[in-house]
């Protein structure tokens, strides 16, 4: 079945998400009210409604209706809510000495409930903590701790490339990543070069590590003996984009060949 989607920006969250959006007219720029799991959120448009196919049992959550002067009110009321939320938990902390540092606080639509995002090395007990913030904000209270690259995802940067963080920008999840994939990329293994601002392996090293992998199966192995047409050697480097290899060869000497200039005995 064909379905109108709309890609919206929400607030505090990286990736623009996708919400069916009927036979409402929206573009891009517009605000929105869209159901999430947290309930409604205001959005903002950033990719025009387009149709898709989906299979069965698939769908995504709906475009509610276009934002009113009332939706954008109440959106700013709870920002001025969550900066305020946010000094008095810091207060507290500093007060009961906690060893955890706060992030971010995040109202529902509804202001039924405060979410407080935070990091800390070690358990916490903040029963005493939540039972003050209750008491004073007079809703629920929710503490949700993190993890060093969702800290950097909710606070935001510019990588070591120069341009603002992928988990910010577009990436939905954090994927699996390794020493191996900087490896096979011929990647210095200096933690400073390899590490992103969250202090874990760059999530971009596996934006590639598929094609290095298929690129790399080209090329015959280090220490392999390979025929050249100036004699045989052993392959002592490789260059996975350019495609070449460095042979020593037995009569002394190294040179650098394409792939198509080296043979395997």
């Amino acid at each position: 079945m064909r379905r109108r989607i709309v890609g919206v920006k929400l607030p505090k969250r990286a990736a623009v998400e996708f919400f069916e959006v009927d036979q409402l007219e929206v573009k891009k720029g517009d605000l929105v009210v869209v159901a999430t799991e947290r309930g409604p959120v205001v959005g903002e448009v950033q990719e025009a409604p387009r149709e898709v196919e989906l299979g069965e049992g698939e769908g995504y959550p709906n475009v509610l209706h276009k934002a009113t002067s009332d939706d954008l009110q109440k959106a700013e009321e709870l920002q001025d809510r969550e900066r305020r939320a946010m000094e008095f938990c810091k207060g507290l902390i500093e007060e009961m000495g906690l060893p955890m540092k706060l992030l971010g606080a995040e109202y529902l639509f509804d202001g039924s409930k405060v979410i407080f995002y935070f990091t800390a090395e070690q358990r916490v007990d903040f029963r005493s903590l939540v039972r003050r913030l209750a008491s004073y904000l007079r809703t629920r209270i929710e503490m949700r701790q993190i993890g060093v690259r969702d800290e950097a995802k909710l606070v935001g940067g510019v990588g070591p490339c120069g341009r603002e963080l992928c988990c910010v920008t577009f990436l939905r999840g954090f994927d699996l990543v390794s020493i191996k994939m900087a490896k096979e990329q011929n990647l210095p293994l200096n933690p400073e070069k390899i590490s992103g601002v969250c202090g874990r392996l760059m999530c971009c090293l596996s934006f590639e590590t598929e094609t290095y992998q298929q690129l790399k199966e080209r090329l015959p192995k280090l220490g392999k003996r390979v025929v050249t047409k100036y004699g045989e050697g052993k392959v002592i480097r490789q260059n996975i984009l350019l495609q070449t290899v460095t042979v020593e060869l037995e009569g002394g000497g190294v040179v650098t060949l394409e792939i198509e200039e080296v043979k395997t005995p």
